[in-house]
């Protein structure tokens, strides 16, 4: 078993669990890391059948059913966000939705009346870019989560 998580990938972990040291975990994290993925968790079941595999034979063995499974495993790219709120009048909304979808934000949570408050997810590559936009339009308030 070998997971990776975080937006960094910093936070891992592997286990052998019972099988002799080094010739689980890190293998399944060496074709984790190969694949530069993260957010991911791999566990391989192995079953005895009676013939000793030694731990050149296991490392393979965890390494070559990794590969396989990260194979054909769908891999799902999402980009990093930086959550924010803005308030805005609600005769603003066509200007504010145009650099919405102009710089791929997602739109988290929406309440509308007189005003409007948008909870959106800004590309952390273009966040610069977004808040140069939303300095340019008039009587919005945005603040970071």
């Amino acid at each position: 078993m070998a997971y990776r998580i975080g937006v960094d990938g910093s936070t891992y972990r592997v286990s052998d669990d019972g099988e002799p040291s080094g010739s689980a975990g890190r293998p399944i994290l060496g074709q984790i890391d190969s694949k530069q993925l993260t957010n991911i968790m791999v566990v391989v079941v192995r079953y005895f059948g009676g013939t000793l595999l030694g731990v050149p034979g296991l490392i393979n063995a965890y390494k070559t059913a990794t590969s396989l499974a990260l194979q054909l495993a769908p891999i799902i790219q999402k980009s990093v966000e930086i959550e924010y709120v803005l308030n805005f009048d609600y005769q603003q909304m066509n200007e504010v939705m145009m650099v919405v979808k102009q710089y791929q934000c997602t739109v988290l949570e929406q309440s509308a009346s007189l005003f409007v408050m948008l909870k959106i997810g800004v590309p952390k590559a273009r966040l610069e870019e977004v808040i140069s936009k939303w300095k340019d339009l008039q009587g919005i308030t945005y603040t970071p989560l």
